[in-house]
Protein backbone atom coordinates (compact mmCIF):
# COMPACT_ATOMS: atom_id res chain seq x y z
CA UNK A 1 0.00 0.00 0.00
CA UNK A 2 1.34 3.41 -0.97
CA UNK A 3 -1.67 5.32 0.35
CA UNK A 4 -0.32 8.36 2.26
CA UNK A 5 -1.01 8.76 5.96
CA UNK A 6 0.74 12.04 6.75
CA UNK A 7 -1.54 14.52 8.53
CA UNK A 8 0.40 17.79 8.89
CA UNK A 9 -2.36 19.90 10.46
CA UNK A 10 -3.54 17.60 13.25
CA UNK A 11 0.05 16.54 13.88
CA UNK A 12 1.08 20.19 14.38
CA UNK A 13 -1.95 21.32 16.42
CA UNK A 14 -1.91 21.05 20.20
CA UNK A 15 -3.80 18.13 21.71
CA UNK A 16 -6.27 19.30 24.36
CA UNK A 17 -9.16 17.78 26.28
CA UNK A 18 -12.84 18.53 25.81
CA UNK A 19 -15.19 17.92 28.74
CA UNK A 20 -18.54 18.38 27.00
CA UNK A 21 -20.18 17.97 23.59
CA UNK A 22 -20.04 21.76 23.25
CA UNK A 23 -16.38 22.54 23.85
CA UNK A 24 -15.76 26.12 25.05
CA UNK A 25 -12.74 28.37 25.52
CA UNK A 26 -12.04 32.09 25.80
CA UNK A 27 -10.09 34.58 23.75
CA UNK A 28 -8.82 38.03 24.66
CA UNK A 29 -6.71 40.89 23.33
CA UNK A 30 -4.68 43.75 24.74
CA UNK A 31 -5.73 47.37 24.43
CA UNK A 32 -4.21 49.26 21.51
CA UNK A 33 -0.79 50.76 22.19
CA UNK A 34 -1.07 54.43 23.13
CA UNK A 35 1.30 57.38 22.80
CA UNK A 36 -0.74 59.50 25.22
CA UNK A 37 -0.07 57.46 28.37
CA UNK A 38 1.21 60.28 30.61
CA UNK A 39 0.03 61.15 34.13
CA UNK A 40 0.59 64.14 36.39
CA UNK A 41 2.89 63.63 39.34
CA UNK A 42 0.88 63.01 42.51
CA UNK A 43 -2.44 62.84 40.63
CA UNK A 44 -5.18 60.38 41.57
CA UNK A 45 -5.24 57.18 39.54
CA UNK A 46 -7.85 56.97 36.83
CA UNK A 47 -9.43 53.57 36.49
CA UNK A 48 -8.99 51.85 33.15
CA UNK A 49 -12.05 50.14 31.72
CA UNK A 50 -11.98 46.35 31.92
CA UNK A 51 -13.11 44.55 28.77
CA UNK A 52 -14.62 41.10 29.02
CA UNK A 53 -13.07 38.09 27.31
CA UNK A 54 -14.88 36.50 24.39
CA UNK A 55 -16.29 33.03 24.88
CA UNK A 56 -15.98 30.72 21.86
CA UNK A 57 -17.19 27.18 21.27
CA UNK A 58 -17.25 24.30 18.82
CA UNK A 59 -19.23 21.07 18.71
CA UNK A 60 -17.54 17.71 19.02
CA UNK A 61 -17.88 15.36 16.06
CA UNK A 62 -17.92 11.56 16.22
CA UNK A 63 -16.03 9.72 13.48
CA UNK A 64 -15.72 5.96 13.16
CA UNK A 65 -14.58 3.03 11.06
CA UNK A 66 -15.80 -0.55 11.44
CA UNK A 67 -14.17 -3.91 10.73
CA UNK A 68 -16.12 -7.12 10.04
CA UNK A 69 -14.08 -10.30 9.46
CA UNK A 70 -15.57 -13.75 8.95
CA UNK A 71 -14.25 -16.78 10.78
CA UNK A 72 -13.03 -18.22 7.47
CA UNK A 73 -11.10 -15.06 6.58
CA UNK A 74 -9.30 -15.26 9.90
CA UNK A 75 -8.63 -19.01 9.68
CA UNK A 76 -7.24 -19.40 6.15
CA UNK A 77 -3.58 -18.90 5.34
CA UNK A 78 -2.84 -15.35 4.23
CA UNK A 79 0.17 -14.40 2.18
CA UNK A 80 2.22 -11.93 4.19
CA UNK A 81 0.17 -11.55 7.37
CA UNK A 82 -0.85 -13.72 10.29
CA UNK A 83 -4.17 -12.12 11.24
CA UNK A 84 -6.72 -10.59 8.86
CA UNK A 85 -8.46 -8.93 11.82
CA UNK A 86 -5.28 -7.21 13.02
CA UNK A 87 -4.44 -6.09 9.47
CA UNK A 88 -7.88 -4.58 8.86
CA UNK A 89 -7.87 -2.83 12.26
CA UNK A 90 -4.52 -1.18 11.46
CA UNK A 91 -5.79 -0.19 8.00
CA UNK A 92 -9.00 1.36 9.34
CA UNK A 93 -7.05 3.27 12.00
CA UNK A 94 -5.01 4.97 9.28
CA UNK A 95 -8.18 5.72 7.30
CA UNK A 96 -9.81 7.29 10.36
CA UNK A 97 -6.83 9.58 10.87
CA UNK A 98 -6.97 10.63 7.19
CA UNK A 99 -10.71 11.35 7.52
CA UNK A 100 -10.01 13.56 10.51
CA UNK A 101 -7.33 15.56 8.66
CA UNK A 102 -9.59 16.08 5.64
CA UNK A 103 -12.47 17.14 7.88
CA UNK A 104 -10.56 19.55 10.11
CA UNK A 105 -8.94 21.35 7.16
CA UNK A 106 -12.20 21.58 5.18
CA UNK A 107 -14.83 24.30 4.90
CA UNK A 108 -17.70 22.89 6.96
CA UNK A 109 -20.05 24.79 9.26
CA UNK A 110 -20.78 23.61 12.79
CA UNK A 111 -23.89 21.45 13.19
CA UNK A 112 -25.35 20.97 16.67
CA UNK A 113 -27.03 17.71 15.65
CA UNK A 114 -30.04 15.87 16.99
CA UNK A 115 -31.47 12.35 17.10
CA UNK A 116 -31.50 12.13 13.31
CA UNK A 117 -28.59 14.44 12.35
CA UNK A 118 -24.94 13.83 13.19
CA UNK A 119 -23.03 16.55 15.03
CA UNK A 120 -20.31 18.31 13.04
CA UNK A 121 -17.46 20.55 14.11
CA UNK A 122 -16.87 23.92 12.51
CA UNK A 123 -13.70 23.33 10.51
CA UNK A 124 -10.76 25.53 9.54
CA UNK A 125 -12.41 27.18 6.53
CA UNK A 126 -15.41 28.29 8.60
CA UNK A 127 -13.25 29.99 11.25
CA UNK A 128 -10.71 32.17 9.44
CA UNK A 129 -12.34 35.46 8.45
CA UNK A 130 -10.23 38.41 9.63
CA UNK A 131 -7.29 37.89 7.29
CA UNK A 132 -8.66 36.25 4.17
CA UNK A 133 -8.14 37.06 0.50
CA UNK A 134 -11.09 35.75 -1.53
CA UNK A 135 -11.98 35.45 -5.19
CA UNK A 136 -14.82 37.41 -6.77
CA UNK A 137 -18.18 36.63 -5.11
CA UNK A 138 -16.44 34.82 -2.26
CA UNK A 139 -17.64 35.52 1.28
CA UNK A 140 -15.99 34.90 4.65
CA UNK A 141 -17.27 32.37 7.13
CA UNK A 142 -17.21 33.10 10.81
CA UNK A 143 -16.84 31.59 14.30
CA UNK A 144 -17.11 28.06 12.96
CA UNK A 145 -20.87 28.20 12.47
CA UNK A 146 -20.88 29.75 8.99
CA UNK A 147 -19.04 28.12 6.12
CA UNK A 148 -17.11 30.34 3.74
CA UNK A 149 -18.75 30.93 0.35
CA UNK A 150 -16.43 29.86 -2.45
CA UNK A 151 -15.64 32.56 -4.99
CA UNK A 152 -14.30 32.59 -8.52
CA UNK A 153 -11.02 30.73 -8.75
CA UNK A 154 -7.88 32.65 -9.76
CA UNK A 155 -4.16 31.96 -10.03
CA UNK A 156 -2.13 32.03 -6.81
CA UNK A 157 0.30 34.98 -6.72
CA UNK A 158 3.05 36.03 -4.36
CA UNK A 159 1.35 39.41 -3.89
CA UNK A 160 -1.72 37.67 -2.42
CA UNK A 161 0.45 35.65 -0.06
CA UNK A 162 2.49 38.65 1.09
CA UNK A 163 -0.68 40.66 1.73
CA UNK A 164 -2.19 37.97 3.94
CA UNK A 165 1.06 37.44 5.88
CA UNK A 166 1.25 41.19 6.53
CA UNK A 167 -2.38 41.32 7.67
CA UNK A 168 -1.84 38.40 10.04
CA UNK A 169 1.21 40.09 11.53
CA UNK A 170 -0.65 43.39 11.92
CA UNK A 171 -3.43 41.54 13.75
CA UNK A 172 -0.90 40.15 16.22
CA UNK A 173 -0.20 36.71 14.76
CA UNK A 174 3.22 35.16 14.25
CA UNK A 175 2.57 32.61 11.48
CA UNK A 176 4.99 29.75 11.00
CA UNK A 177 3.31 27.56 8.39
CA UNK A 178 1.90 27.91 4.88
CA UNK A 179 -0.34 24.90 4.20
CA UNK A 180 -1.26 24.23 0.58
CA UNK A 181 -2.32 21.43 -1.73
CA UNK A 182 0.05 19.88 -4.28
CA UNK A 183 -0.72 22.19 -7.23
CA UNK A 184 -0.25 25.38 -5.25
CA UNK A 185 2.84 24.02 -3.50
CA UNK A 186 4.40 24.04 -6.96
CA UNK A 187 3.06 27.55 -7.56
CA UNK A 188 4.89 28.77 -4.44
CA UNK A 189 8.07 27.10 -5.69
CA UNK A 190 7.71 29.29 -8.77
CA UNK A 191 7.58 32.54 -6.77
CA UNK A 192 10.70 34.57 -7.49
CA UNK A 193 10.81 36.99 -4.53
CA UNK A 194 14.43 38.00 -4.01
CA UNK A 195 15.69 34.44 -4.48
CA UNK A 196 18.35 32.96 -6.69
CA UNK A 197 18.02 29.43 -8.05
CA UNK A 198 21.05 27.24 -7.38
CA UNK A 199 22.44 24.66 -9.78
CA UNK A 200 24.74 22.39 -7.81
CA UNK A 201 27.04 21.33 -10.61
CA UNK A 202 28.99 18.90 -8.44
CA UNK A 203 26.01 16.57 -8.00
CA UNK A 204 24.01 17.70 -11.06
CA UNK A 205 21.10 18.86 -8.88
CA UNK A 206 18.89 21.82 -9.72
CA UNK A 207 17.11 23.19 -6.64
CA UNK A 208 13.71 24.57 -7.67
CA UNK A 209 11.47 24.00 -4.65
CA UNK A 210 10.62 26.41 -1.84
CA UNK A 211 10.25 24.67 1.52
CA UNK A 212 10.76 27.75 3.69
CA UNK A 213 9.31 31.10 2.72
CA UNK A 214 11.29 33.96 4.29
CA UNK A 215 8.79 36.80 4.54
CA UNK A 216 9.29 40.32 5.89
CA UNK A 217 7.69 39.07 9.12
CA UNK A 218 9.56 35.82 9.68
CA UNK A 219 10.15 32.45 8.13
CA UNK A 220 7.24 30.15 7.32
CA UNK A 221 7.51 26.45 6.54
CA UNK A 222 5.71 25.55 3.30
CA UNK A 223 3.84 22.32 3.98
CA UNK A 224 1.93 20.41 1.28
CA UNK A 225 -1.21 18.68 2.52
CA UNK A 226 -2.78 15.87 0.52
CA UNK A 227 -6.10 16.13 2.34
CA UNK A 228 -6.79 19.88 2.56
CA UNK A 229 -8.58 21.62 -0.29
CA UNK A 230 -6.09 22.48 -3.03
CA UNK A 231 -7.94 25.76 -3.71
CA UNK A 232 -7.03 27.05 -0.22
CA UNK A 233 -3.63 28.33 0.93
CA UNK A 234 -3.54 28.80 4.70
CA UNK A 235 -1.10 31.02 6.59
CA UNK A 236 -1.14 29.49 10.06
CA UNK A 237 0.06 30.32 13.55
CA UNK A 238 -0.25 26.81 14.97
CA UNK A 239 0.02 28.11 18.55
CA UNK A 240 -3.63 29.12 18.17
CA UNK A 241 -5.07 25.78 17.08
CA UNK A 242 -5.80 22.66 19.05
CA UNK A 243 -7.64 19.39 18.59
CA UNK A 244 -9.85 18.92 21.65
CA UNK A 245 -10.65 15.25 22.27
CA UNK A 246 -13.80 14.30 24.13
CA UNK A 247 -12.95 10.68 23.39
CA UNK A 248 -9.50 9.83 22.05
CA UNK A 249 -8.90 7.26 19.33
CA UNK A 250 -10.17 3.94 20.67
CA UNK A 251 -11.45 0.53 19.58
CA UNK A 252 -14.08 -1.77 21.04
CA UNK A 253 -15.75 -5.04 20.13
CA UNK A 254 -19.24 -5.03 18.67
CA UNK A 255 -21.78 -7.70 19.60
CA UNK A 256 -21.09 -11.06 17.98
CA UNK A 257 -24.12 -12.09 15.94
CA UNK A 258 -22.73 -14.98 13.90
CA UNK A 259 -19.53 -16.26 12.36
CA UNK A 260 -17.84 -12.86 12.33
CA UNK A 261 -15.58 -10.70 14.46
CA UNK A 262 -16.64 -7.05 14.59
CA UNK A 263 -14.74 -4.01 15.80
CA UNK A 264 -15.48 -0.29 15.84
CA UNK A 265 -12.73 2.33 15.83
CA UNK A 266 -13.94 5.69 17.07
CA UNK A 267 -12.85 9.22 17.94
CA UNK A 268 -14.86 12.22 19.19
CA UNK A 269 -13.15 15.57 18.90
CA UNK A 270 -13.43 19.16 17.70
CA UNK A 271 -11.27 21.96 16.36
CA UNK A 272 -10.24 24.57 18.92
CA UNK A 273 -9.61 27.85 17.07
CA UNK A 274 -8.17 29.91 19.90
CA UNK A 275 -7.97 33.15 17.92
CA UNK A 276 -8.63 33.02 14.18
CA UNK A 277 -7.07 36.46 13.62
CA UNK A 278 -3.64 34.89 14.28
CA UNK A 279 -3.89 33.08 10.92
CA UNK A 280 -4.97 33.88 7.37
CA UNK A 281 -6.09 32.41 4.09
CA UNK A 282 -5.70 32.94 0.36
CA UNK A 283 -8.80 31.22 -1.01
CA UNK A 284 -10.37 30.40 -4.37
CA UNK A 285 -7.16 29.38 -6.13
CA UNK A 286 -6.93 27.48 -9.38
CA UNK A 287 -5.90 23.84 -9.02
CA UNK A 288 -4.77 22.89 -12.52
Amino acid sequence: SISPTDTPFISSAAKTRATAVLHEWQTDSLAAASTSNAVIEGDEATHDAVSATTRLSNTSQIMDKTVVITGTQEAVDKAGRASELAYQIAKRAKELKRDMEATVTGNIAEVAGNSSTARKMGTLGSWIATNDDLGASGASGGLGNTARTDGTQRAFTEAQLKSVIKNVWNAGGDPSMIMVGPFNKQKISGFTGNSTRFDAGADATLYTSVDVYASDFGQLQVVPNRFSRDRDAYVLDMNYFGIAFLRDFSMHELAKTGDTEKRQLLVEATLESRNEAASGLVADLTTS
